[in-house]
C-alpha cells in the first residue's frame, strides 16, 4: 500500500504541484481513507520527501541502465534526455516552484542528493568523450560536469524560463546542444549534428 500511495502521490504532485495537493484529494483518488495514509506517513512532509526521493532512485536507476548500453558519451546524453521528458512529461513547473518555496529543506536535500548521484556519471561521459576523441582534450571536467548539473537544474526554473514562453522539451535540447556544441571536437559534432537535424521542428 504504501508504495501505492506514492505513486498516486507522484502524479498527483507534478500535475498539480506539491502545495496544491491536500492529503484528501490522495486519499479520494485512491479510494482510501486519509487515515490509512497517516498509518505510512505521518505527515505530509514525510510524504512529499518520499515522493522525491523515489523520483530521483528512478531516474538514476533508469540513467544506470542507459550508461551500460549506450555507444557513446553523445548518443547517451540525448538518449537520457528522452528518457527524462518522457518520465516528466505531465510535470508541470509549478511543482518544482512549489516544493523550493513550501518545502525548501526537502529540495535542498534533494538537490544534494542528484548532484552526487548524477555528478559521476557526467564526469566518466566527459572523460569518456575525451578518450574517444569526441570532446576536446582541454576541457576542464570537473568544471564543465558542475555547469552541465547546474544548467539542467537551472532551466527547470519558472521564475526564469515561463511555462508560458518556453517549451519544456525545447529548453531541455536547447541546453544539452547548447552544452556539447562547447566542447565537440570536429569528430564530436558529426554526431551531434545528426540530432540536431533529428530535433528541429
Amino acid at each position: 500500500m504504501k508504495a501505492k500511495i506514492i505513486s498516486k502521490s507522484e502524479e498527483l504532485f507534478l500535475s498539480l504541484g506539491f502545495k496544491n495537493v491536500t492529503m484528501d484529494e490522495i486519499a479520494n483518488a485512491m479510494g482510501i481513507s486519509k487515515k490509512t495514509i497517516y498509518s505510512h506517513f505521518s505527515n505530509k512532509v514525510e510524504l512529499v520527501r518520499s515522493v522525491t526521493f523515489s523520483i530521483l532512485e528512478y531516474i538514476h536507476k533508469n540513467i544506470e541502465q542507459i550508461n551500460e548500453n549506450s555507444v557513446n558519451p553523445i548518443e547517451k546524453m540525448y538518449d537520457i534526455n528522452i528518457f527524462i521528458m518522457d518520465y516528466l512529461r505531465n510535470e508541470r513547473g509549478s511543482a518544482q516552484f512549489q516544493l523550493k518555496k513550501y518545502y525548501p529543506t526537502i529540495f535542498e536535500q534533494l538537490e544534494l542528493k542528484k548532484f552526487e548521484k548524477m555528478h559521476s556519471s557526467v564526469e566518466n561521459s566527459l572523460k569518456k568523450g575525451i578518450e574517444l576523441k569526441l570532446f576536446r582534450a582541454d576541457i576542464d571536467v570537473a568544471f564543465i560536469s558542475r555547469i552541465y548539473f547546474i544548467g539542467m537544474s537551472g532551466i527547470r526554473d519558472t521564475t526564469v524560463f515561463k511555462e508560458n514562453q518556453f517549451n519544456k522539451n525545447y529548453l531541455m535540447n536547447s541546453y544539452l546542444e547548447y552544452h556539447l556544441r562547447a566542447i565537440v571536437t570536429d569528430k564530436g559534432f558529426k554526431i551531434l549534428n545528426k540530432h540536431i537535424q533529428k530535433n528541429k521542428p
